[in-house]
């Protein structure tokens, strides 16, 4: 099964929050696996690995155990991520979680379609759960989402008269075990917690879903649902083999270990099977890294924000020279003058 991938707004929020706390910005990139064209543009597909190996490395950094806790806390969902802005503009707090589930791969991608949360009733009132695998696999990203949800949610509604009746949450359960930075917990979320629960949950008043959000612009979530729209069947379009390749590519193009071997064991495959499925989709693993190569290049060189020598490095080139062949090769130019006229 192909990695778990993420909206590149995420590593992309945290990149900054972390440059702002003071850790080193290359540092953090090198650490992460991560190079600064991958995240330019937040709908773009991140493996989630480098996610959160960016979380780790932003901690270690910036000497801050708590760090995914207090990146939830500043940085809000519409900040990041085209699914924080149609909930912003959703109506009430039900189709907020709606909007959520409807739109979840566009936030973490597993493979499939799949929900982001789950309500059901309980003992004491509505218990809301995160449901996604890939976040309960990951701590730091249910400290920052469920942390990002509840500052989130106050900022919203706390100057409604029936929130503020309420307590909220209730209760905050956790899967992982109690982390040494418990009072960053109890300072955010301001309610009892359980952590080594059985579910990754907030308690909720029974009124919750029915409290309706400040006057919402139906136009602006006409156009953002369109977005989205659109970009779900992106995703749901790219399952052939060459697209999970693409994505396994992408993030080792930089690193000049863009081998078949490497790439087939994680899908899963071997060798001869991954070219075999590709030769059935009219190609080979040569033909696919040599056009992503291509495709890459231009838009970097495009751009005008790389030169041509870190272009050929970002695209798996040790050497300039031999970048420069290839740039010919597929556009009749010298990189130099495909950037200078781009």
């Amino acid at each position: 099964m192909a990695e778990p991938t993420i909206a590149a707004g995420y590593p992309k929020a945290l990149l900054v929050y972390a440059v702002s706390r003071g850790a080193d910005r290359q540092t953090l990139l090198q650490r992460s696996g991560l190079a600064s064209p991958d995240l330019s543009e937040p709908d773009a597909r991140i493996p989630l690995s480098h996610y959160v190996a960016l979380f780790e490395a932003a901690s270690a950094l910036c000497d801050a155990p708590a760090l995914a806790l207090q990146f939830g806390e500043a940085v809000r969902m519409q900040d990041i991520s085209i699914v924080g802005l149609i909930c912003e503009v959703a109506e009430t707090a039900a189709e907020v979680g709606r909007q959520l589930n409807r739109y979840a791969r566009l936030v973490v991608d597993e493979g499939g379609p799949a929900d982001m949360v789950r309500a059901r009733p309980g003992p004491g009132g509505l218990w809301m759960e995160v449901v996604s695998e890939a976040y309960s696999a990951n701590p730091p990203l249910i400290e920052a989402e469920l942390a990002r949800l509840v500052c989130n949610t106050r900022a919203t509604f706390g100057s409604d008269p029936a929130f503020q009746a309420m307590r909220f949450p209730i209760a905050a359960h956790f899967t992982h075990a109690e982390p040494a930075w418990r009072g960053e917990y109890e300072r955010i979320f301001n309610a009892p917690l359980v952590f080594g629960s059985d579910r990754n949950a907030l308690l909720l008043d029974p009124g919750f879903p029915q409290l309706r959000q400040p006057p919402t612009n139906g136009y602006a979530f006409g156009v953002l649902s369109e977005r989205a729209d659109a970009l779900l069947r992106e995703l749901e379009a790219a399952t052939t083999v060459r697209a999970r390749v693409e994505r396994q590519l992408m993030p080792v193009l930089h690193t000049g270990d863009a081998n078949v071997d490497p790439i087939a064991a994680h899908l899963g495959l071997s060798r001869r099977t991954l070219q075999r499925k590709l030769s059935a989709e009219g190609t080979s693993f040569e033909k696919v890294l040599d056009e992503l190569r291509q495709k890459l290049a231009m838009h970097y060189l495009s751009g005008k924000k790389v030169s041509a020598n870190e272009t050929a490095y970002l695209v798996g080139f040790s050497e300039p020279a031999a970048f420069s062949r290839a740039f010919k090769r597929w556009t009749g130019a010298s990189p130099g003058q495909y950037r200078a006229r781009g």
